[in-house]
C-alpha cells in the first residue's frame, strides 16, 4: 500500500483535530490545557511571550510586533486565529507559516499525550486547545525567543492564558461573543484583563472610559505599570499615503516619525503605535532598553501585512476584502473605506455569522453603500441568507438591497450593480462581514498559495 504524500497526511490531520469541538464551542477552563501541557513538560515556559488580547486589531497588531522584534535579531513565534486560508497561518515562526510536514510532525509528537489527557478529563480537549498546546511545542522545539499569543476569545479562561506574558496588549475592547463573555464592554474587560499578571507590563490601546477603568483597576490591583496610548504613547500625526499611510508615532520613552504603514484607517495606525509601544516595554523588561532604532521600526512597519484587512484583491473596479465581524469593527472599517478610497459607488458584499449583532454590522455601512449584496460565506454558522435581507432591508430600505444564494455570485452581481452608473474607474466593491467572508472572497479572486482551508478549519467565532 502507497504510503500517503505529506499533503495527504496534513489533510488527515487537520480533520481529526476539526473533528473535535470547534473554537465557537468553549467550556471555560483551563485545566484541560494545563494537564496536556504538564505531560508534555510544559513547553511554554521555555520562551518569553508577548500575550495579548482585546476585540478588535489583535491579528493586525501581533503582526506589527513580530516584525519588530525580529527586527532586533531575535527569533520569534506567533500565534493567532482565526485564519483566512489555512490552518497553519496560525502558528508562525521567523515569519512563515509552519509548513504541512513540521505541522504534521509536531502533531504526531503530541499525539500521544493527547489521548492520555482526554482520558483524564470528562470533556475532551477541543480544536482550539490543541492548537494551542501545539503550537507552543512548535515554537519550544524551534526554539524561539519569544512569541506574540493572540487569545482566543476573552481572556481569564482562553486556552492560551497558560502562559505568564511579560507584556500583556489590550487591543480596543467592545462587545462581541456574548454567548460566552458578559454583554457590557466593562464585563468584557474583566474577563480580558485575566491576562494581566505580576511582574508584566500591560499596554493598553484607546478604549472607552468605563473599559480603561476596569482595566487600571486591576493592573493596580496586580500592582503592574501601565502604558496607555493617548498618555504615555500614541499617534503624534497621520496623513493619507498612496497605498497606505504616513505616521508618526510617540513611544514610551521615543518618537519615530516619517513612517510609511502600507495598511488603510486611523485604526491602522492606532495598531502601529501599540506594537511600538508593546515591544518599547518588552526590551526594557529583558534588559535591552526600551528605546528602539528608528529606522529598523520604520523599516518593519513598512513591510506589514495584514491579509483579508482592508485587503485590494481586485482592480477595475477595486474589490475590497475586509474581515470586520462586529459593530465596532465595521464602523473603523466604513471610516477607513471613506478616508482611503474614493469611489464614485460602492456596493457591499455581506455575510455574517448567525449569533453576531447583524443590525450593528450593518448599520455603519448605510451611508457608505449604494447598495449591497447579502449572501452566505461558507461556514455552516453563516446567517441564513432571506434572514439576513429582512435585517438589511430594515437599515436600507428594500430597493437598495440584493440577494444571492453564494458568495461569488454576489460578488458577481455586486460588480454589475458598482459599474452600472459609475464614473469611470470609480466604482468599488466590499467584501466583508466576517473573517471567514473576508478568506472567501481572498480565495476566490486570488486564489490560494497552498491549499484552501476547509470550512470546518475556518469555523471561527468570528
Amino acid at each position: 500500500m502507497t504510503e500517503p504524500s505529506v499533503h495527504e497526511r496534513y489533510a488527515e490531520v487537520t480533520a481529526e483535530i476539526m473533528s473535535r469541538a470547534p473554537e465557537s464551542e468553549i467550556d471555560p477552563t483551563l485545566e484541560r490545557v494545563r494537564t496536556l501541557l504538564d505531560l508534555l513538560g510544559d513547553p511554554q515556559r521555555s520562551f518569553r511571550v508577548i500575550h495579548m488580547t482585546g476585540t478588535n486589531g489583535k491579528t493586525s497588531t501581533a503582526r506589527m510586533i513580530d516584525a519588530l522584534v525580529r527586527a532586533r535579531g531575535l527569533r520569534v513565534g506567533r500565534y493567532t486565529s482565526p485564519h483566512l486560508r489555512t490552518v497553519r497561518e496560525r502558528i508562525v515562526v521567523d515569519g512563515e507559516p509552519i509548513s504541512e510536514q513540521a505541522f504534521v510532525e509536531a502533531y504526531e509528537d503530541i499525539r500521544p499525550f493527547i489521548e492520555m489527557a482526554d482520558t483524564m478529563s470528562d470533556i475532551p480537549l477541543s480544536f482550539f486547545e490543541i492548537l494551542t498546546v501545539l503550537s507552543y511545542a512548535v515554537f519550544a522545539d524551534a526554539p524561539v525567543d519569544v512569541a506574540v499569543v493572540e487569545v482566543g476569545m476573552g481572556g481569564r479562561w482562553d486556552a492560551t492564558n497558560v502562559v505568564d506574558g511579560d507584556v500583556a496588549v489590550l487591543t480596543p475592547i467592545a462587545v462581541d461573543h456574548t454567548e460566552y463573555l458578559p454583554d457590557s464592554p466593562e464585563g468584557i474587560a474583566e474577563e480580558k484583563a485575566g491576562i494581566i499578571k505580576p511582574d508584566s507590563i500591560a499596554v493598553v490601546a484607546q478604549q472607552p472610559l468605563p473599559v480603561a477603568e476596569v482595566l487600571m483597576e486591576q493592573a493596580a490591583e496586580i500592582g503592574v505599570t501601565v502604558a496607555r496610548e493617548g498618555l504615555e504613547f500614541g499617534v503624534a500625526s497621520r496623513e493619507v499615503a498612496v497605498g497606505g499611510q504616513q505616521v508618526a508615532i510617540k513611544g514610551i520613552t521615543a518618537n519615530y516619525e516619517q513612517i510609511y504603514l502600507p495598511l488603510f484607517g486611523e485604526y491602522q495606525a492606532s495598531n502601529a503605535a501599540v506594537a511600538v509601544a508593546a515591544v518599547e516595554a518588552f526590551s526594557a523588561g529583558t534588559g535591552d532598553g526600551p528605546a528602539l532604532d528608528p529606522e529598523v521600526v520604520g523599516e518593519a512597519l513598512t513591510g506589514t501585512e495584514a491579509p483579508g484587512r482592508l485587503e485590494v484583491v481586485r482592480t477595475s473596479p477595486t474589490i475590497v476584502a475586509d474581515a470586520a465581524h462586529n459593530p465596532a469593527g465595521m464602523t473603523a472599517t466604513a471610516e477607513a473605506v471613506e478616508e482611503a478610497f474614493s469611489f464614485s459607488r460602492l456596493v457591499g458584499v455581506v455575510a455574517v455569522m448567525a449569533d453576531k449583532d447583524v443590525e450593528g454590522i450593518l448599520e455603519p455601512l448605510e451611508p457608505l453603500l449604494d447598495h449591497i449584496v447579502v449572501t452566505r460565506n461558507s461556514s455552516p454558522r453563516s446567517l441564513d441568507t432571506e434572514r439576513l435581507a429582512l435585517v438589511a432591508e430594515e437599515v436600507f430600505g428594500e430597493d437598495r438591497v440584493h440577494t444571492a444564494p453564494r458568495l461569488d455570485d454576489a460578488i458577481d452581481r455586486a460588480v454589475g450593480l458598482a459599474e452600472d452608473g459609475a464614473e469611470f474607474g470609480g466604482s468599488g466593491v466590499l467584501v466583508t462581514g466576517s473573517v471567514v467572508t473576508s478568506g472567501d472572497a481572498v480565495h476566490l479572486l486570488r486564489g490560494s498559495a497552498d491549499e484552501r482551508g476547509s470550512t470546518e478549519e475556518r469555523d471561527s467565532g468570528s
